[in-house]
């Protein structure tokens, strides 16, 4: 006796139609379930039922040969996918997936064959969209709002399945012939279909999407579906559970059988059951709102229930969707700002929740690859920490710190860089090393950036550089990528970095992307990667930021002008580590030396400019004590006066020891300030002086009072030491080298 077939058609990642599949295997207990799915998979699908087996996660299934080849199947606590296989593994019944095996999706990818459905479902609007032609034709604007009423929203039963699948025959028996794979899956599915009816007795349910209920309804010959699927393409395959994202589920997301708000769908999923479904959602808003620091009241949220109640009836909806609650809350608990919901519109619609699969889940790609790397490398993971020197010029070292860079880029730290080679040349790097069994949970969670270390790590420094809203942390994230090793990543970070350079006025982000810049620059001689849009782009940076700096160092309060001066100092040296150009090195002082005769510029930045350019002596002795005596005069308000002092030494008071100048202006500041003054500003001489040893000090003050024993003894500037020194150090390092010989 062959079983009787029951077809239920549904949308993917709908709630409602999972809430009526659920009610359907639950009137009819059929002896098997099979679901649209992976054929080669079904052995997996037992493991959505596991307790540790939490939503939103993917089927992920590639490429033996080729890890990067691979096809995800998402799937949601919402999903009728999902929800049917729980009840199958709940009720003992038979469970299977009986669509085309991925690898033939998988075998056409590696054998470089166009899809053709690509093309035919572009040409027709039926096969394309068959939900928005219903809608059409019911008057809807939109098939979302149509579907939403009649299946998703709509909390009266009825013959749903039975009104879709007389749709869907009458949709396609006006739409244009199946392009060749779909015509195969469909095949594929009908043979399933047959085997089963045949080994099973009793009712038999097919999950599938809704388009295809007509085609598997059809009866055809056997061989007619077997000729359908000769010749296909086939690769060796591996198949295991991934964690997936809820924003990975929404539609904006590039996931062609997304849905538009992923939160929503899960909202209508855990109300279900509920008939104040329209209550909980608004108590939500309420909730995340009052989070963000604003107030909504309970009154306001009982008359936001009541506006949505009221609009749908007047569009005549079955019930307040999601566009009615959406304007209530916006009008009773945003004040009308919409502005306001944006605030707060990612977190309610979106989410952010991540799934987590079973310690039994089969090994993942990525470890695989690890593995792979970890052999390659000679690298083996250790719970001891242990530390590792390497020498990026030997191709061993650099493949190790390539591999290590990744995994940091993939929140994997299985290394710690203690030394970039700041210190002892651009060659070496210092890692310290100890794994923890944590990572290979943590780069289970990565599969979604990719199915290789190098393809995941650079997908996840892609999807950093998207959201970077300034310069400083874009370039940050460029020269991870080009230290990494991970050319796609580094290009497209570069071609952020110009566009968004060139739309940036602001100055402190200008000057916040020079040290990473400088830093690619550098690393450019130790490693292979592009940098040539950078030598170009870092100098152009510059002269942004130089034309920018002498306005935005206007009238700032404390907490900018400390922020700005620590973004000029950053800058300053990067500018002199990347060896630019004479001409874009002259402009970057040029405007440093604007600060000085800009009134108006605030004196801690100007007095930080001052120093800088002493430093690179653009400013003599003679003239940096000019300067200090018109900044440091009793007639200058104590805080500038302050302020400049703390931009000119913080950082660099060794210099009061060897300059006289320097040195006897701040004394005479120091003797002319009261002693209301002084106790004022006694925080900001601590700080300033802090930077000093012992014996600096020390010496510091018998220079003051110029005495000669002590710790200043024998302490002189020789005349003509420029001109000594050369032959000095000459000589100094002749007797180390032979004693070194010895």
């Amino acid at each position: 006796m062959t079983g009787q077939i029951f077809l239920f058609g549904i949308r993917h990642h709908g709630p409602g139609s999972a809430r009526r599949l659920v009610q359907a295997l639950d009137d009819l207990r059929p002896s098997a379930v099979l679901i649209e799915g992976p054929a080669e998979a079904s052995e997996l699908l037992p493991m959505l039922a596991d307790p540790d087996m939490a939503t939103p996660v993917a089927l992920l299934i590639y490429a033996e040969d080729n890890p990067a080849n691979a096809s995800f199947f998402p799937f949601a606590e919402y999903s009728p996918e999902y929800q049917a296989a729980r009840w199958a593994v709940r009720h003992g019944t038979a469970l299977r997936f009986i669509d085309l095996p991925a690898s033939d999706r998988l075998g056409v990818a590696s054998g470089g064959i166009e899809d053709e459905a690509v093309a035919t479902a572009d040409d027709d609007p039926i096969s394309r969209d068959p939900i928005g032609v219903l809608a059409t034709a019911a008057g809807y604007d939109d098939g979302e709002s149509w579907w939403s009423d009649v299946i998703e929203e709509n909390p009266a039963s009825g013959p749903v399945f039975a009104a879709v699948a007389d749709a869907m025959t009458a949709l396609r028996a006006e739409s244009k012939p199946l392009s060749p794979r779909e015509a195969a899956r469909e095949a594929h599915m009908r043979i399933e279909i047959a085997k089963a009816a045949k080994e099973c007795e009793g009712a038999i349910a097919v999950v599938c999407g809704a388009w295809h209920v007509p085609a598997l309804a059809e009866r055809r010959s056997l061989a007619a579906d077997r000729e359908l699927l000769k010749g296909r393409p086939k690769a060796k395959i591996k198949a295991t559970w991934a964690p997936w994202t809820a924003p990975r589920l929404a539609r904006a997301s590039g996931y062609g059988a997304g849905v538009v708000a992923p939160g929503w769908c899960a909202h209508l999923w855990a109300t279900r059951d509920g008939a104040d479904r329209g209550a909980v959602w608004l108590a939500r808003v309420a909730y995340v709102l009052r989070d963000r620091g604003h107030f909504v009241s309970t009154a306001s949220v009982i008359e936001a229930q009541r506006l949505g109640t009221a609009l749908a009836a007047l569009r005549d909806r079955p019930s307040p969707g999601f566009e009615e609650l959406r304007e209530a809350a916006i009008a009773c608990l945003c004040g009308g700002e919409r502005a306001l919901w944006n605030d707060v519109a990612a977190e309610l619609l979106i989410g952010s929740g991540v799934g987590s699969i079973p310690a039994a889940t089969p090994l993942a790609p990525l470890l695989e690859d690890l593995q792979r790397q970890q052999k390659a490398t000679r690298l083996k993971p250790e719970a001891l920490e242990r530390a590792l020197t390497l020498d990026l010029r030997s191709e061993s070292g650099l493949m190790r710190s390539t591999l290590l860079h990744r995994l940091n880029a993939l929140d994997v730290p299985w290394g710690r860089l203690t030394d970039a080679g700041r210190s002892r040349g651009t060659f070496r790097e210092n890692w310290q090393l100890r794994w923890e069994p944590e990572f290979a949970v943590q780069l289970v969670e990565k599969l979604i950036y990719g199915s290789t270390i190098a393809e995941a790590a650079g997908g996840r420094l892609m999807e950093a550089m998207r959201s970077a809203a300034e310069l400083g942390a874009l370039a940050t994230q460029v020269r991870n990528a080009m230290i990494a090793d991970l050319p796609r990543a580094t290009e497209f970070g570069i071609a952020a970095l110009e566009e968004k350079a060139a739309l940036t006025s602001d100055c402190e982000a200008l000057l916040a992307a020079l040290p990473p810049m400088a830093d690619i620059l550098r690393y450019g001689e130790a490693r292979a990667g592009t940098v040539e849009h950078l030598a170009t782009l870092m100098p152009r940076i510059v002269v942004q930021a130089a034309l920018a700096l002498p306005y935005a160092a206007r009238n700032l309060d404390a907490a900018a002008a400390g922020k700005l001066r620590g973004a000029i100092l950053a800058a300053d040296s990067a500018i002199q580590l990347a060896q630019l150009e004479a001409d874009v090195v002259a402009g970057w002082r040029d405007a440093l030396q604007a600060l000085l005769r800009d009134n108006q510029a605030t004196r801690l930045v100007a007095g930080t400019a001052a120093r800088l350019l002493y430093e690179v002596e653009l400013l003599t002795a003679g003239q940096a004590s000019d300067l200090l005596a018109r900044m440091l005069s009793p007639g200058t308000p104590v805080a500038e006066a302050a302020g400049f002092f703390e931009g000119f030494f913080e950082g660099a008071g060794q210099r009061l020891i060897h300059d006289a100048a320097l040195r006897g202006a701040v004394d005479a500041w120091l003797m002319a300030l009261d002693e209301e003054a002084f106790t004022a500003n006694l925080p900001l001489f601590r700080r300033v002086f802090s930077a000093l040893d012992p014996a600096e000090r020390r010496r510091l003050m018998d220079a003051l009072f110029e005495r000669r024993g002590g710790g200043a003894k024998g302490y002189r500037l020789i005349a003509g030491a420029a001109d000594i020194w050369p032959k000095h150090q000459a000589r100094v390092i002749e007797l180390l080298k032979s004693g070194a010989a010895r």
